[in-house]
């Protein structure tokens, strides 16, 4: 907690605090989470290896992102991570609603989704959902994609900005692997219009830490901002659990808080955790993203 620039504790005025943590409930109240799920609850996976991957496709055209690729690119891209790449659960961010259940569509009736909103909130205190700019992609949020059935999807309440773009954090359970998986999109700095020098990701890590507390969870997502460290001006607003009881996919040792970069800036800002085995993390550029996608295969048998 940092008292200078967390709305969870400015100037000790606790019904400030209130009123950021009300906001945030209430953002999460007024966004839907479309879920496509079916088939039995409990079908137990064969394999005892299971890989996950996170990447943000910056798929939100009027977020920068127009020189990224077209959609029809980025969908080639994602089924790729899905089949050639093996993964069996994909976490993404700056996605489309309407392309992403294209995708599930394409993949075959064994896959599923959960999404969950971007929405925008006004100084009336209006909040409306943001849509895609690309014509028919629909609501833009962030989401996942799994090729098992997700049950008990969760949204994660954290405090968001007052006035702003919403993001959040979703939860939902695998039961073939007996996994709880948790994706976010966190608040990147100045994200508050009306309090631009409020800190939002120190209560959102807080908050995703938390969702993925027990051993068998994978957590993560675009966390926007760099790991811990001598470097990082920001590394205050890590909390306690992510490198130590959980490790990060690109983590080489107990002491090392360094990963490859998943940003073309050379940042590293996507990340994946888990308290289980890891057996192996990839870094991969699709060239349809300014973020790459981040592997991780963990072991659940």
């Amino acid at each position: 907690m940092h008292p200078a620039t967390s709305p969870s504790g400015h100037m000790g005025i606790p019904w400030r605090r209130l009123a950021v943590a009300a906001a945030a409930l209430l953002g999460l109240a007024t966004v839907v989470t479309a879920v496509q799920s079916y088939g039995p609850t409990r079908s137990y996976a064969s394999s005892r290896t299971l890989t996950v991957a996170t990447w943000n496709m910056c798929g939100v055209r009027q977020w920068g992102c127009a020189a990224t690729g077209s959609w029809a690119e980025k969908r080639t891209q994602l089924s790729h991570l899905a089949t050639r790449a093996g993964a069996r659960v994909v976490f993404l961010q700056e996605t489309c609603e309407a392309e992403l259940e294209s995708v599930r569509r394409e993949l075959g009736g064994s896959w599923h989704m959960a999404f969950h909103a971007y929405s925008e909130r006004d100084r009336a205190g209006r909040t409306t959902p943001i849509r895609c700019a690309t014509p028919g992609a629909g609501t833009a949020g962030f989401a996942i994609l799994a090729a098992y059935r997700l049950s008990a999807v969760t949204a994660v309440a954290a405090q968001q900005p007052t006035v702003g773009v919403r993001r959040g954090i979703l939860c939902a359970t695998v039961a073939a692997h007996d996994l709880r998986v948790c994706t976010a999109h966190l608040s990147p700095r100045h994200s508050d219009v009306v309090h631009p020098a409020w800190e939002f990701r120190d209560d959102q890590l807080k908050a995703l830490a938390r969702a993925g507390a027990a051993r068998r969870t994978v957590y993560g997502g675009d966390l926007n901002v760099n790991p811990p460290g001598s470097r990082n001006p920001f590394s205050w607003v890590w909390p306690a659990g992510p490198y130590t009881s959980h490790r990060e996919c690109d983590q080489a040792s107990g002491s090392s808080r360094a990963g490859r970069a998943t940003h073309v800036s050379g940042h590293k800002f996507d990340y994946l955790f888990t308290g289980l085995p890891r057996a192996g993390c990839t870094v991969r550029d699709t060239g349809r993203s300014d973020h790459f996608a981040l592997l991780l295969k963990v072991r659940t048998g």
